[in-house]
This record gives structure tokens, sequence and C-alpha cells, in this order.
């Protein structure tokens, strides 16, 4: 019997989509996604293609690319790919891979003024994609070639919408719909519709990298039971208590009625934003919008916080946060700012060792997904879901109508 049930703990770190079930009961009875979820290579591809290439994923900032010309490679789901700010000032999204010979484009952010040039052949593309020069392609010092078209290569484009300062890619291009996507939290936080945020550089920006899954990142930030312990500080101003569970669809997470405004330590208060309802005055919202952001939103400031899965065992976080006031760029606010900054980066750095702990964890046979509080648990469980559903169904069934 002993080698029987040893047997059945091990067979529980490796992937099997039938694990997933359980998953998906009510949060009474429900287990949490089982170990391979997290350590198994399998499964993290497997996750790749349903989660990040299926559906709207974010995968950067418009500030990422704030001027014409300016090219921004990133990956997704293992895809190189390119932001472009192209010559209307619009962000564009394109493979970053020459139609050529398949020379990834760009290795670095860089200005190219005007056309990016691949570093192998030469080829060379304009900022909206399309293929402006062809050297030598017919013979040396022929730069056209019979029966070849340019008009009819150009770079790849993939469907992209930016939203608050993010940039979204539907790589399968049959989601629905941006605005669809986003309606339901952008109905929520309709009151800060149209505000122009403002990023002042190195002091809105906080990056780390964790020795955990992805996915625990977003666990951890959709529930506030772990305040207390993990947060002493946070929970003495923004108790654990003063914290209310919020469960959407496509995104969950915390409503505090206690935000303590900036302006702390003599610092200058930054300005909030305009018109705001009186629950803003006190309250604050953390939501992770499903599958890899995490935001938080404030009647001063937002930030956000783009999870990048780098491996089963790896994931980069890197926040940014904005202000709803051009006015926050004077020197009055730069200590404030700077306050500012090193509150969220500390928040954030007590959450790492509890995340790579949790991640260590998932290598136990003693571990089979956990269970959940009904009363503390259920933005972690509506997380859990949304993966099952999307590991075992896909994120939609039926491909979107032709525009």
């Amino acid at each position: 019997m002993a080698q029987k049930s040893t047997k059945r703990l091990i067979d529980q770190n490796e992937f099997n989509l039938k694990d997933l079930a359980t998953v998906l009961c009510p949060i009474e009875n429900a287990r949490g996604l089982p170990n391979a979820c997290y350590i198994d290579s399998k499964a993290h591809a497997y996750e790749q293609k349903q989660v990040f290439t299926q559906g709207w994923v974010c995968v950067g900032f418009a500030i990422d690319a704030p001027n014409k010309g300016d090219v921004f490679p990133f990956e997704c789901a293992s895809m190189p790919l390119l932001m472009v700010r192209n010559a209307a000032h619009g962000l564009q999204i394109f493979h970053n891979v020459c139609r050529h010979r398949g020379h990834v484009l760009v290795d670095a952010p860089v200005n190219v003024k005007k056309a990016i040039a691949c570093p192998y052949h030469r080829w060379t593309y304009g900022l909206d994609g399309a293929l402006t020069a062809t050297p030598h392609i017919g013979g040396a010092g022929k730069h056209a070639c019979l029966g070849f078209d340019k008009e009819d290569v150009r770079l790849r484009e993939v469907r992209s919408a930016e939203w608050f300062g993010l940039v979204f890619v539907d790589l399968s291009d049959a989601a629905e719909n941006f605005g669809t996507f986003i309606s339901p939290l952008a109905e929520r936080w309709s009151a800060f519709t149209n505000l122009s945020l403002t990023h002042t550089g190195d002091d809105c920006s906080v990056e780390f990298v964790l020795d955990c899954n992805w996915k625990l990142a977003v666990e951890n930030y959709c529930e506030s039971y772990h305040l207390p312990w993990v947060h002493p500080g946070l929970n003495s101003y923004s108790p654990l208590q003063q914290h209310h569970n919020i469960v959407a669809a496509t995104y969950s997470g915390q409503r505090s009625d206690k935000y303590t405004p900036s302006g702390a330590n003599g610092n200058a208060e930054f300005p909030g934003a305009p018109s705001l309802p009186d629950f803003w005055n006190t309250g604050a919202e953390y939501l992770s919008l499903f599958p890899n952001v995490l935001l938080g939103i404030h009647r001063d400031h937002f930030f956000a916080v783009l999870i990048q899965p780098e491996s089963p065992g790896r994931t980069k976080e890197r926040m940014e946060i904005f202000y709803f006031d051009e006015v926050v760029k004077n020197e009055m606010f730069a200590a404030a700012r700077k306050t500012n900054r090193e509150l969220w980066q500390s928040v954030f750095a007590e959450d790492q060792p509890v995340v790579e702990g949790m991640h260590r964890g998932r290598s136990s046979p003693g571990f089979d997904g956990g269970i959940f509080s009904p009363a503390m648990d259920r933005p972690t469980h509506a997380f859990h879901i949304w993966i099952a559903k999307a590991m075992l169904d896909g994120r939609f069934s039926t491909r979107r109508p032709v525009e």
C-alpha cells in the first residue's frame, strides 16, 4: 500500500489535463491547479499556446516606444515581436522577423528614424511594415527582380490595442474586439476614462526577477489574506478587514476602503483625478486582469505590473507608475515620487520570498493543488478557474467576424 500511495503522489507532478477537473468545482470542494501546471515543461509549453497565443494578452507599455521611429523588441509566447511608433504616431506590432530569410530585425530598443533594415541582407521596411528596399535581389547592383513585387511582401502585423497606457496583442487574430474584452473593467473604472497619464522616468519604474512560476505572482496579488503576516506595515494602515473581494469573469482582486493618499512625511500631495465618486477619497482597487497584468488604481496614481513568464520557474515583473496630472513632473514632487516608488517596491519585495516559497513547494508530492478558503480565496479560485478553462477548452471557441 505504501508503494501505491507514493506512486499516486508522484503522478500529481506529471502533467495531465484530466487533473484540472477538480479546479472547476465550487470553491468549497475545489482543488487548486496541480503541481505540474507550475513545474512541468510540457505543461508550460501547452499553457503558452492555450493562454498566451489565444486572445488578448498584455505585452508592454505605450511608453516603450514614445517617439516616431522608436522600435521596441520583445517576446510573447517565445515569439519575437516588435513594437513600432509609426509616422502617424500610432503604435503597431509586427513579427520581428525579416520576410526574406527569417533573421530577427531588431535586438534592442532603438530609434530607426524612418526605416527598419535587416542586418543580414539589408532588406528594409518602412515604419508601416511595407517593404521598401531589396538590395541586389536581382544580382549585384540590381535591386529589383523579375516577378517579385515589393508591394506583395510586408512585415506580418499583429492585432494590437492600447488601454490605460498598456499595449495588448491578439496573436490568434481570432479574439473578440478589444473593446468587448476590456469593457467590464473599463466600465468599472469609467470615472478614470480619458485621463492623461504621466510617467516621469526611472522614479516610476520597478523590476523584479522571481524564481517562481508566473501564476503564483498573479495568485498572490489577487488576495489580501496574507496581509497581516507578509505586509505588516501595509496592514497597519490598510488592514485586512478593510479589504473586500472582487471577482469577475476576466479579472479578480481586492477593494480597499483605507487607502492613504500621498502627502505623508511632509511630501507634496499628488493631484487627484477630477470629479471622482466619494469612494475614491480613501478607496483603492487592486485587480489582476487575466492572464498577466496586475493593476492598482487610486485617486492620485495608477500602476500596472506586467507579468512575463520566462520559464516554468522564472518570472519577470515590470511595474510602471502613472499620475493623472503633468504637474507631478515638477521638482516639488520629486521626493513624493521617490517615496511612492519605494513604497510599492518594498511591498512587492515582501511578496518575493512568499511566491518563491510556494514555487518550491510545488515540487513536493505532498501538495495536491491546495484548498481554498471560501471567504478569503475567491479571487484566487477565479483565476485558477480561468486558467483551467483556457487549458482545457482554449480561450474562445468561435472565430471573430471579419471586420
